[in-house]
């Protein structure tokens, strides 16, 4: 075993290892090995690498949420995904009307559902916008 690879294992068996945000002993908040996120933080290119992960993520959602999903204009699709990464599945599926107009490839009535939603009214902007790009595709 190289030293870094032993560095590590010592690492985690002395830090422990949490995917999800915690409050260390000291009270900072902490994920991973012991990153406190309180004091560093992450860089950009970490926040990237989580991003372009939480992109992948939306999509499937997107895809599982449309099946016909593919047959969408590229700036559809980008609404697709930019509203289950907001969403998640979970309240992406609550679109019932929405979905159905884009069963129907009726795109200003599903561009009116996005905007006569809660959603709308707490993303503000960003349901204005996505409503845009559904509509004009």
């Amino acid at each position: 075993m190289e030293q870094r690879e032993r560095l590590e294992a010592l690492l985690v068996d002395h830090e422990g290892e949490r995917l999800k945000p915690y409050r260390c002993t000291q009270g900072f908040l902490t994920i991973g090995v012991g990153r406190n996120l309180d004091a560093k933080g992450i860089s950009q290119e970490e926040s990237r690498f989580m991003l372009a992960n939480d992109i992948r993520d939306a999509e499937r959602d997107a895809r599982t949420f449309f099946p016909e999903f593919g047959y969408l204009t590229a700036n559809r699709q980008i609404v697709l995904i930019d509203m289950a990464f907001n969403l998640g599945l979970g309240g992406l599926v609550k679109f019932r009307n929405f979905r159905y107009a884009l069963e129907k490839r009726d795109y200003t009535t599903a561009a009116a559902e996005m905007l006569n939603s809660r959603w709308s009214g707490q993303v503000g902007r960003r349901a204005e916008t996505l409503a845009r790009m559904m509509r004009d595709g």
